[in-house]
Parts: structure tokens; sequence; C-alpha cells
């Protein structure tokens, strides 16, 4: 199922998403970002990362209203993480404001983690497992399954307290009620509605950025409310379970033996430090440890569905240290969940990923110009570590030829030098102090300069700098003017435009010189056939003087008829 979505309007190819993603699960295809579910563990990271807000996270928040708004009983299971993200004074405070909203019972997460941590206790208590890696985070769990198949049986085999409550609830309230999941986690979306193992027990997802905008539309302020109970018995040290250690916290609570501590304990978050240990237990480096894994950094305190990013994860760790006593609940205060019930089996879900062969590699690496080894940047820009594991990733069609920069930057400056070398036009780019920044090839001919030495110069050194200085004043470009360089027996046709992107000034100079000459050629062929013309009146007039009693007025219609031939021809040759 889709948890994250992308927006492809405001997809900018910057890669940011896929050099974010540490198990590379986005796919680049016609110059979009797309999500592959089958390879996402669903750690947010690329909504965090994401400078465009093209990646969203696709809400429940209208179902939920719909429950309610059609008389459900709607349960809330909140996550302790809570205690470190919304404002209150008095945690009741929240109970309150909930139940305004519509809620039929708000109850903490973490009476589901009773039943887990139980479990946990008793994995320990057994002692058949290798190691036992904890499986209270969605992610951390799709990592294993997709990623490190080999570790599957180290995970213990035990349903998340989200499920684990959504399962108690069921069997405690005993009426037809949805439940909603109220947490930081976007993982526990697709725990709860799209793995089948585990479908069922939730109804909606939703995050507390979600609940704090419905409480302001609402108008209702948390702080200016009276406190009411939690509907759930005391779950104590168990709600330390959104920090690092907090599920290791709540194990050692209720160890009373040394059958218990056997295992070592071994904590770790953050989705790097979570593949160097998986990767360091494939290897058998690891054994007789109780690990727990959080692939957020710090645990469940601040995961991607937080939209407060000044909230500080060592602040709430501690704060919640110091206010949660660690110590073990009262297990007669909770209603008894059979073992069964609680189980979840793991499975390998890692893909055969199609691998090309060396020549074939060799053949992708050629098209972005990387014919040696030397020309293998590995500069990471497309998001990829090395330019191999891209062209792998081009060869698996996840990722496009166009996405290495430095080959697109090198085309596109290649092709921008082929123009400005092969252009007839000169073509001059200045700056705002009329320093010289561009200098094209025709430009160093016709002004007997390498573009090095240009590039040193200022315009006024050349010509003169008036128009190009009006033009980054007033930002009015001029179009079609005719300049002449006599000493350069050069006439142009100049159109210069300002840049706003660059604050540039560019002028390009068509060769009009040839142009310019042949007109002045024919121009000077029409001032000898006038010319002519002139003798052939001068002539007539002669001989009509000597005859003048025989032509009369002939001749001089044809004196006014060659005068205005005349005269059209020379206009004509003037404009």
């Amino acid at each position: 199922m889709n948890v994250i979505g992308f927006k492809e309007a405001k997809c900018k190819n910057c890669y940011k998403c896929v050099r974010t993603c540490e198990v590379k699960a986005i796919q680049v295809k016609n110059e979009q970002a797309q999500i592959i579910n089958d390879m996402c563990i669903l750690c947010g990271h690329c909504l965090e990362a994401c400078p465009q807000n093209a990646k969203t996270f696709i809400s429940d928040l209208e179902k939920v209203k719909d429950y309610i708004a059609s008389g459900y009983k709607t349960v809330i299971s909140i996550a302790p993480s809570y205690a470190g993200i919304m404002k209150f004074n008095n945690s009741g405070q929240i109970v309150t404001a909930l139940k305004k909203l519509g809620f039929y019972q708000v109850r903490e997460t973490a009476e589901g983690a009773v039943y887990v941590t139980n479990e946990y206790e008793r994995l320990i208590r057994e002692g058949k497992m290798r190691n036992i890696i904890t499986t209270s985070c969605p992610s951390a769990n799709d990592l294993i399954e997709i990623y490190y198949p080999s570790l599957v049986d180290e995970m213990a085999p035990v349903v998340s307290p989200m499920i684990a409550h959504g399962k108690m609830i069921r069997e405690v309230v005993k009426e037809e009620v949805k439940i909603v999941f109220l947490g930081p986690c976007m993982a526990k979306k697709r725990e709860a509605q799209g793995d089948e193992r585990t479908r069922g027990y939730i109804d909606a997802v939703i995050n507390f950025e979600e609940i704090e905008k419905w409480l302001a539309k609402e108008k209702i302020n948390i702080t200016d409310l009276e406190p009411m109970e939690f509907d759930n018995s005391n779950p104590a040290v168990n709600r330390l379970y959104p920090i690092s250690s907090g599920v290791i916290s709540s194990v050692v609570a209720m160890e009373d033996d040394a059958e218990v501590r056997k295992y070592r304990k071994l904590y770790v978050h953050g989705i790097k430090n979570c593949m160097e240990l998986f990767a360091s237990m494939e290897c058998g480096e690891v054994e007789g440890c109780f690990i727990e894994a959080n692939i957020c950094n710090g645990g469940c305190i601040k995961g991607p569905a937080v939209s407060r990013k000044e909230i500080s994860r060592f602040k709430v760790k501690l704060d919640m240290e110091e206010s949660i006593r660690k110590e073990a609940p009262n297990q007669n205060e909770f209603h008894n969940l059979n073992k069964e019930s609680l189980a979840k089996t793991f499975k390998n879900r890692a893909s055969e990923e199609p691998m090309p062969s060396e020549d074939e590699l060799r053949k992708i690496l050629k098209k972005t110009g990387k014919v040696k080894r030397d020309q293998e940047l590995n500069c990471g820009a497309c998001g990829y570590p090395t330019c191999r594991d891209k062209a792998i990733a081009v060869y698996q069609g996840k990722a496009e030829l166009t996405m290495c920069i430095p080959y697109m930057h090198e085309k596109a400056q290649s092709m921008a030098n082929i123009v400005l070398d092969t252009t007839p036009n000169i073509i001059i780019v200045v700056d705002v102090d009329m320093k010289i920044v561009e200098f094209s090839g025709a430009a160093t001919r016709y002004f007997r300069v390498t573009r090095t030495e240009a590039l040193n110069k200022y315009l006024y050194e050349f010509i003169d700098h008036t128009d190009f200085e009006e033009v980054m004043l007033t930002h009015n470009n001029i179009y079609g003017k005719k300049v002449d360089y006599p000493d350069r027996k050069l006439a142009t046709l100049q159109n210069i435009v300002y840049i706003e992107e660059q604050n540039n000034v560019l002028g390009i100079f068509q060769d009009i010189t040839r142009v310019e000459e042949k007109k002045q050629q024919a121009y000077k062929v029409k001032v000898e056939t006038i010319e002519m013309a002139q003798r052939v009146i001068d002539k007539q007039m002669l001989v009509a003087q000597q005859i003048a009693g025989l032509l009369g007025e002939t001749t001089a219609e044809t004196k006014v008829t060659l005068t205005k031939l005349r005269d059209t021809i020379l206009n004509d040759g003037e404009e």
C-alpha cells in the first residue's frame, strides 16, 4: 500500500531523496522520483529531506472524522511519545482534548507495550534464540525482512505494542469499535493496514501534526482544559518505549533472577547504525544479545511525522527518564491476552534483482563518459555512493543516465562551448562592472585577442560600452541597432539584453559588413546609372534646343519623365 505520496509537479530532480534513502528504494523515471513500495522501509527520511515538499504522508484523518460523525465508538491509542511532542501542563489535559473531539476512550499505547514486554521477558527466560531483536519498530522489521533476511530467525516473534493494544481493546470493550492509533511514525500505517499478518486490529493511523491541526481548527487549547484520567491502567516503565533504551529499561524492570539477565543488552538507533549492526550479525560477530532496534535517531521521540523540528530529542529523553519511574506495572490490573494472540511470524521478503555483467556495466558507464576507472568520480551527487552503483541502478531501471550531474554539466558546458566556438556571431557577456565573463570564438577573431586574455579585461578596453551600461542600469533591452567599427572595418547589427538570473548583460553582434558593402556597391551602380541618365537628359536637351520648333512639348515631357526616374533610383539607394 502507498503511505508516501508524490507531487510530480513539484519534483525538481535534485536527487536529495535518493541521496537520503539508505536502502535506495526510490527510482527516477521520466525525471520524476517514485517510491519502490516493495523496497521501502518507510523511515520517512525522504519526506523530511525533500526541499520542494513533493512528498506527502497519505492521511487517514478524514476517515477518523467520519467514524466519529457516523456514531462509532472510536477509541484512540496514543503513543507514549506524546509526552515529548504535545504541549500540556498535565497529561490528563490531552485526554480531555481528545474526548472533546469525540473519541469514546483515550488509552495509552504503553498499555499494549506491557504485553510485549512480558513476551520479551519470556523469550529471554527461555534462552532458545541466538540473539533477540525487538520487533516494536516496523521500519526496523522491514529492514531485516527485506535486506537482512538471514536474521529473521533472530527477530522476536512478537507483535508491536500498537497491534497488541488493538487486540486488547477489542477484547476489553466488547462492542463494535473503531480503533485509531496516534503517533509519530508513518510505518505504523502499513503495519496496521498493509500487512496481512497484523491487518484488522487498527482501523486508522494519524500523526501528532494532524491532531494538533484538528484541535486548532476546533479552537481547543489543551493547556486551558481540566485534566481527565486515561482509560487504562498504569503501564509504568513501559511509557519509556519511545526513547532509545526504553524497551530495555522496561525489560530490566521485570528481571528478578540471573536466568533473565543472561542476555547482554544492546540498543541501536538510526538507520546507518542498524545496518552496521545487522551486517555484523550476519557475519556472526554478535551473539547472546537482547537488541533494541529503532530506525529513528533517538527512538520514536521525533518520528518523521513530527512537524515541530525545534523539539530536542535529548531534552525529551532526559525529561521522560526523570518523570517516569522505572518500575514494573501491576500485572493484575491488565486484561489477560494469551501468548498466541501476541505472536507474529517474520519472513524473508528480499527480492532478487537483475545484475549486469562487467561488460554491460562498462557499456553503461561509457554512456556517461566513464571509459577509465579514474573517470569514475564517485561523487554521490546522483544519490548513489559510487558510479558503479548508479550504473547498476540504471541497469535495474531505477535510475537514469541523466542523473550523473558531472556528466550532464560537462555535456552542457561542452555544448555551450561548441556554440560559442562555432557561431559566426560575436557574443560577449559582461557583469555589473562591465568585466567580460564570456567571449565567443568569433569575438576573439574580430578583436584579435584570446578568450583567456579577454576574460581578464573590461568591455571598454575593446569597444564603447555605453549601450551595455544603459541596459544594465535600465533593464531595457536594445534590439537591431546598427553599430560600425571603422577601425576594424566592421559593421554590426546588435542585440543587447539583460540576464536577470545572473545580473549580466549579453551582447550578440551580427557581422553585416558584407551586406553593407554590397549595399554600397549596389548604390554605386545606381549612381553611375543615374549619371548616364543625366548625360542622356543633357544631350536630349541640347538636341531639343536645336529642334525646339519641331518637338515643343514632347521634349519637356521627356525631361520630366527621366528626371523622375533618376530621383526614384537615387532615393531607393539611400534607404
